[in-house]
């Protein structure tokens, strides 16, 4: 008997293997930004060269999200989250071997970028939307937080495998961590029994023939004649860029063009970690409680808030300024998750994960064009500071943009749903399913 098939089929544990698997994948997310120096010290790469990698990845990151979430429908969450495990473990493992940037760009921009892409908050949504009805956006909030747990809290360990042994140790240890993964992920990730209790929309979409990259780009075509698609991808882009694009590529080497050592800001991004969980999950209960479009301007706004005020705070040592930036920023970094999920799931139903995929694409754009716009500011100016002072404008063109998106109703979901053919005048209609009991 296969090992699987002795793990109890339950959406805790479905959300456990899905957790790890999430975790795994996010520590790839921020090892960039350790390599920054490294890669520039030790094989002569300028800085640009180096965020040109990030930008590939974070773009692939992004371009995958939709058609993964479409191929889980198709294959399952199971293969497809062991299938990224083995694109991100490839990918570190080729990384040691690299001599050129192309190499770079290749290894950790695409493969990278479509396993952490495939097993990112697209995967999460996925998860939450099959297994759960109750509690949404507070399971949304946990496993967000298990990225954020990959993405931060690896980060010391990873920063002090380079400077006592090198880079390519760091690479060789994520390869190994994603090879130890995929056993449990495998055994753990399950999809849910058809239920007659179960919804159309939580259940996994049955029937369904046209391809997942079909299934993805006819999804896009339907939302993107929809307002609210527009305005979501927007205030994600601005997500991204003011996160991925900024902090988790730029804040180490801008802490260390201050004075202060890499391990002491890689500390600093792991401090941010712990209260991106803690931020990650309250956001989720608040998204099941108020108004997730409100919830989203208040976020970007005090983020913006906190990114103009950086550059008057980083200096060689750590201060109380400092450490209090890092728990505000901790607190509201990856907090637009449930609320910009929750309000997918309004507007589009149960093709909620693949527009979300989109949005994804979105954030990862706007993360990728910073984090190469970075790379380029510190050559040409010697400063990280011009880049801080544009993420915080942009933080505030986001809270406003939060604000314009309308309420979903039946109007935003006909726009998206394909028209479902007349029943024919004899057929009797069927009695409806009985509401879920979770």
């Amino acid at each position: 008997m296969r090992p699987y098939r002795k793990i109890p089929r339950s959406p805790w544990t479905v959300a456990a293997g899905a957790a790890l698997a999430i975790v795994t994948a996010g520590a790839f997310s921020t090892l960039a930004g350790l390599l920054v120096g490294p890669l520039h010290e030790d094989l002569g790469w300028s800085r640009a060269s180096v965020g040109l990698g990030s930008l590939v990845n974070m773009v692939v990151y992004g371009a995958s999200a939709p058609f993964a979430a479409a191929l889980m429908d198709r294959l399952g969450m199971r293969r497809v989250a062991v299938g990224a495990l083995c694109l991100v473990g490839a990918g570190a493992g080729l990384a040691t071997t690299m001599t050129a940037p192309w190499q770079f760009v290749l290894y950790w921009g695409v493969l990278v970028g479509l396993g952490t892409g495939a097993t990112a908050t697209t995967f999460a949504a996925t998860v939450t939307e099959r297994w759960f009805v109750a509690r949404r956006g507070l399971v949304t909030g946990l496993l967000t937080a298990a990225s954020v747990v990959g993405q931060f809290v690896f980060l010391p360990v990873l920063s002090w495998v380079i400077d006592t042994y090198s880079w390519r140790a760091a690479a060789a240890a994520l390869a190994l961590a994603a090879a130890g993964a995929l056993p449990v992920v495998w055994a753990a990730v399950r999809e849910p029994r058809k239920d007659p209790g179960r919804t159309e929309d939580t259940a996994r979409p049955a029937g369904r023939t046209e391809g997942a990259a079909r299934h993805a780009l006819r999804t896009l075509a339907r939302a993107a004649r929809t307002g609210p698609f527009w305005l979501l991808a927007g205030t994600f882009a601005v997500c991204g860029a003011s996160t991925n694009g900024v902090m988790w590529t730029h804040f180490a080497p801008a802490a260390h063009d201050h004075g202060m050592p890499v391990t002491v800001a890689a500390s600093l991004l792991s401090l941010i970690g712990i209260f991106n969980v803690a931020g990650t999950v309250a956001s989720g209960w608040l998204t099941d409680r108020a108004d997730p479009r409100r919830l989203l301007a208040v976020y970007y706004a005090l983020r913006g808030l906190t990114l103009l005020a950086l550059p008057l705070l980083l200096t060689s040592a750590v201060d109380a300024p400092l450490v209090a930036f890092t728990v505000v920023f901790g607190l509201l970094d990856v907090a637009t998750v449930p609320p910009t999920i929750a309000l997918c799931r309004a507007h589009y139903g149960a093709d909620a994960p693949v527009v979300f995929g989109w949005v994804s694409a979105a954030h990862q754009v706007g993360a990728g064009a910073v984090a190469f716009a970075g790379g380029v500011a510190r050559d040409a100016f010697g400063s990280y500071d011009p880049v801080w002072v544009g993420a915080g404008a942009l933080c505030a063109g986001a809270a406003l943009l939060a604000l314009t998106v309308r309420r979903a109703g039946q109007a935003g979901r006909e726009a998206l749903t394909p028209p479902v053919p007349a029943t024919p005048r004899r057929s009797r209609a069927l009695p409806a399913s009985p509401p879920p009991c979770r």
